[in-house]
């Protein structure tokens, strides 16, 4: 992917966007207030949205998409039904075994709801399409679940709107177990580093690169949204590379329920007592006047995210932002307590922009939001089930929302899709899991060829004296899809042309397959 460098004043376009919405400005920068009497959503059939939900730490794939042929699933459960806390899950169609009660496939005694044993088996899926048998795998037929906390997510797999896309990574080029180990192909820099892997996925090199994928699709479309261009590109989760491009302005806003205060004279709010003084201070804060040409361009700035932020905050007081639900309820499954689900809430935060997007007149919008805790050195069965019930949850609140945004349904207009910094060993450490490479990831949309997987899945299981596995590096699997050819797929449905695309992902050529077609 592309590394060029932002334009010079990018320093003052990101302080302007911060200065606004960013961490100690303001609570929240969207005034989510309700209104009545405003303009309603129209149908936009012209609209289109991708929306990046980032897992950060590396989630364990291997345990989020499961092969259940038995020669697979016999060498995932051999290797992973090991240590104090085995993180294997149990095969299709076992009952959840209740706590103080002996699980019948590994005829322990089920002690809390933080064991496998107490979630059940791995839910079946059957994608449309049949997978290819790979090298080294004994089977007829392959055969795949998902994580028992992914349950909200089967019946958008069964509509048609979910996909599972396999084994997806960085990648240079192609690459065989044979050239990794001779090192006669270019790997990527600095794998299983959390920083450097992070920034690959979202902006094609290493840590310091500092123009994503993401806000490059919005230097693309940015013109199409007119005088608010400056919402093409926004994040619920703080600044991240993916959004930031050559000329788009990332927007960052926090997604709490306090309106924001303008600064500006036509408020009506008040200013330490006094009505005269957030005038005042705007004055003093937007003066283009002083002779440093920092100064000048620094409250240029300031003016533009003062009035984006008076735009914002008109546009979602309007009876459709209103009427998008709240967060349901959620249920931790490993406590049982009932607690927020923070990336339900995000979403929540960008159902509700795309509600405002008639209003604000923008065509294309680039959404990133994230969530943290996947870095499960240990404690997994305690911290991956909370975390993909929270994932499952709040992308099945974002389906049930879009299906009727005022009355339209906007699922085919909105794309959504996971990223990680990278997945986690096939073996346990006992109690979770090590830095690895290639994962599985889901995409959500109305457009989405849903209801199968795209790519390769691997071949499971680690060398030993009887067995070679082609797909796998030590305990990593070699990725078989590029992050590039996922970000490619993605960027053509946004409208993207080849050409741009090629800008954009210089490497796209390597690969045989640029589109494949999940969307």
């Amino acid at each position: 992917m592309s590394l060029l460098r932002p334009s010079r004043r990018a320093f003052l376009q990101l302080s302007g966007a911060l200065s606004v919405v960013g961490p100690g400005a303001v609570p929240f920068a969207l005034q989510m207030a309700a209104a009545g009497a405003a303009a309603g959503l129209t149908a936009q059939p012209d609209y289109k949205a991708l929306i990046c939900i980032f897992q950060y730490g590396g989630n364990d794939a291997n345990n989020s998409v499961v092969a259940t042929d038995p020669d697979s699933f016999g060498r995932y459960f051999a290797l992973r039904n090991v240590g104090a806390s085995p993180i294997a899950l149990m095969p299709p169609g076992t009952a959840p075994t209740p706590v103080g009660q002996v699980n019948p496939v590994t005829k322990r005694t089920v002690s809390s709801l933080a064991q496998p044993e107490a979630w059940g088996g791995v839910l079946p899926i059957t994608p449309k399409t049949a997978q290819a048998i790979p090298a080294g795998t004994n089977a007829t037929t392959r055969t795949f679940g998902l994580h028992p906390a992914l349950a909200p997510l089967l019946p958008l797999y069964a509509a048609g709107r979910l996909a599972v896309v396999a084994n997806v990574g960085t990648l240079l080029q192609p690459l065989t177990k044979a050239q990794y180990q001779a090192r006669s192909a270019p790997i990527p820099a600095n794998l299983f580093s959390h920083n450097d892997q992070t920034n690959t996925w979202q902006a094609g090199g290493i840590e310091g690169a500092n123009v994503g994928w993401g806000g490059q699709f919005g230097d693309l479309i940015m013109s199409m949204n007119g005088a608010n261009s400056i919402f093409t590109a926004m994040s619920t989760a703080g600044n991240a590379v993916f959004l930031a491009g050559q000329k788009v302005v990332q927007y960052q806003t926090t997604t709490g329920n306090n309106p924001a205060v303008a600064v500006g004279p036509a408020t009506s709010k008040y200013l330490l007592g006094s009505s005269t003084a957030p005038g005042l201070l705007n004055g003093v804060i937007t003066d283009t006047t002083p002779v440093s040409d920092f100064a000048s361009d620094y409250a240029a700035v300031v003016q533009r995210s003062l009035n984006a932020t008076s735009n914002l905050n008109n546009a979602m007081a309007t009876a459709a932002v209103a009427a998008v639900p709240a967060v349901p309820a959620y249920v931790n499954p490993v406590t049982g307590a009932a607690s927020t689900n923070p990336l339900a809430v995000q979403l929540h935060a960008v159902a509700r922009i795309i509600a405002a997007a008639p209003t604000l007149g923008v065509k294309r919008q680039v959404f990133f939001v994230s969530m943290g805790g996947h870095d499960s050195h240990d404690g997994q069965n305690t911290a991956q089930p909370d975390n993909l019930s929270k994932l499952a949850n709040a992308m099945a609140y974002l389906d049930a929302v879009l299906s009727n945004m005022n009355g339209v349904d906007m699922r085919p207009q909105v794309t959504t899709f996971t990223a990680s910094d990278f997945s986690r060993t096939l073996t346990t450490n006992g109690d979770g899991t090590d830095h690895a490479w290639g994962g599985h990831h889901f995409v959500l949309g109305g457009a989405v060829n849903g209801g199968d997987m795209y790519g390769q899945f691997p071949t499971i299981g680690v060398d030993s004296a009887t067995f070679k596995n082609p797909d796998m590096t030590g305990s990593a699997i070699i990725p078989t899809t590029s992050v590039d050819q996922y970000a490619a797929t993605l960027g053509a449905w946004f409208g993207a042309s080849a050409t741009d695309l090629a800008t954009i992902i210089p490497r796209l050529g390597n690969y045989p397959k640029a589109n494949l077609g999940f969307v």
